[in-house]
């Protein structure tokens, strides 16, 4: 494990008559930067003919000026932002997919990871397929096209390649005539829609896309549900919904998701402030001040500090300009980031027993030069607490954990972890309470599985990610020969 990365974002977008979509969508993304930062990409349909273009990067350095005026207008478009967890980090692994085949055209964009991606793989190469990334957006994209050739419509073929892709998915589809928003029976990862102006309709990972292309929020699309997009009122199609239980990736409210979203029915700055009480409760201490880690640990830390009566004060300034820690693709770069993208305020920190709120502990390291600033400005005593349980397995449903190895909770008991960061004490939300931070979710069900190992769904049998990445085996070599 190089690192521990986010979700991906979707984002689509349609109208009843032409115009700038590709500008909805830019914004759209834009407002998902926080979800993947990793590459971007977006496809314009214009009657049918679709106009795409993606790179490595953020939205605004992809998609300057002349670019995003390049891809023309239409009436359809979809994007996304990602962060790779299954693939290779590359331009040929940048979404969304565009795809030509015998009924036409297909463009797609997935967050998420399936859970039988190499099974489906090797079923589509032994007959014959070809494939260009090392992605399972790809396998999905093969697998609704497979559908597509004895199903009446895209959506029936989108219905029937429900049976067979398993794990997490929210979708984006779009065919010359539609667009299509998918989310997996579980309902892992987020996925909404909402109503335009003009009555054009707007899909995204998360409500903050719709409030900043100016869409009205109309719902959370269910688990299992498909919702068809086509120049009329959307048309739901449920045969997938209710089939298993209803588990929501909760570290969506924990980090992944921006604080002024609202995600199944709870916002999420309020569940982050949630889970600083649930820790105040849980682990109490007697200190001065409590600061958050920007920027995600700054919910939680109001969020103690309400509960336990300690004051809250802005401690460590953030550079804005540098992105977070956790995508830095080795250790000295990460160690490097953290030097220039944190800096205490001494007035604040000197002389004082803290209380500091993060999100989470993965390897320690960012954790341990965190502590250490203040330290060196001045701390009298530091009381790390973090707003989520220790990671201790690995997750497969879309965040890039995929062994235990390098997480320190798997190693070191809190106490030992306490003194490898340099804390004087150290205290995690327990499992119980961090199943209680977001009210209002379809069927009050969560995804713990990387906390206490209770997977929803069968667990790949093969986590491999590509058999092109890395040395080939002996026996592979002649396979392959």
């Amino acid at each position: 494990m190089g690192s521990l990365r986010e979700e991906c974002g979707v984002f689509g977008v349609f109208c009843d008559k032409t115009c700038n979509v590709a500008e909805y969508a830019y914004y759209g993304l834009f407002a998902l930067q926080h979800r993947g930062q990793e590459s971007c990409g977006i496809v314009v349909n214009d009657d049918g003919l679709f106009n795409s273009y993606k790179d490595m990067g953020i939205v605004n350095d992809v998609f300057v000026p002349e670019r995003l005026r390049a891809l023309g207008e239409g009436n359809m478009a979809i994007g996304h932002v990602r962060y790779g967890t299954t693939g290779a980090t590359d331009r040929n692994n940048a979404q969304p997919i565009v795809v030509n085949h015998i009924k036409g055209r297909m463009a797609l964009a997935h967050n998420g990871n399936l859970v039988n991606s190499f099974e489906l793989r090797s079923e589509l190469e032994l007959k014959g397929s070809i494939f260009h990334t090392t992605s399972d957006t790809e396998v999905i994209s093969y697998i609704i096209i497979e559908e597509r050739l004895t199903a009446p419509n895209i959506e029936e073929a989108v219905n029937r390649a429900m049976n067979r892709i398993k794990g997490a998915y929210s979708l984006v589809i779009m065919s010359p005539s539609k667009m299509i928003a998918v989310r997996d029976e579980n309902g892992f990862r987020p996925l909404c829609y909402g109503k335009l102006p003009d009555g054009g309709y707007v899909v995204a990972s998360e409500s903050c896309a719709l409030d900043t292309v100016g869409a009205e929020f109309v719902r959370d699309i269910d688990p299992g549900e498909i919702i068809v997009f086509d120049g009329s009122e959307p048309r739901s199609i449920r045969d997938h919904c209710g089939k298993a239980p209803n588990k929501m990736c909760v570290f969506e409210y924990v980090y992944f998701a921006r604080p002024d979203s609202i995600i199944d029915g709870c916002n999420v700055h309020e569940a982050r402030s949630r889970a600083g009480a649930f820790l105040a409760l849980e682990h109490p201490v007697q200190a001065d001040v409590v600061i958050g880690v920007p920027d995600s640990g700054l919910d939680a830390a109001v969020g103690y500090s309400k509960q336990s009566g300690i004051p809250y004060e802005i401690g460590l300034i953030k550079n804005k300009y540098i992105a977070r820690t956790f995508i830095s693709p080795g250790q000295e770069s990460r160690v490097s980031k953290v030097k220039i993208k944190l800096n205490p305020i001494p007035s604040v920190v000197a002389g004082k027993r803290i209380v500091l709120i993060d999100d989470s502990i993965v390897r320690g390291t960012t954790c341990a030069r965190i502590v250490k600033l203040l330290r060196d400005a001045g701390a009298k005593e530091i009381h790390m607490r973090v707003s989520a349980p220790p990671f201790m397995n690995p997750c497969y449903y879309g965040t890039d954990i995929d062994s235990r190895e390098n997480l320190i909770a798997c190693h070191h008991s809190v106490e030992e972890t306490a003194k490898i960061i340099g804390a004087d004490s150290l205290g995690y939300l327990s499992v119980d309470s961090v199943k209680k931070i977001a009210y209002g979710v379809n069927g009050k069900g969560y995804c713990t599985a990387c906390f206490d190992g209770e997977y929803p769904t069968e667990i790949p049998k093969e986590t491999k990610k590509s058999r092109f990445e890395g040395k080939l085996s002996e026996s592979e070599k002649n396979k392959n020969d």
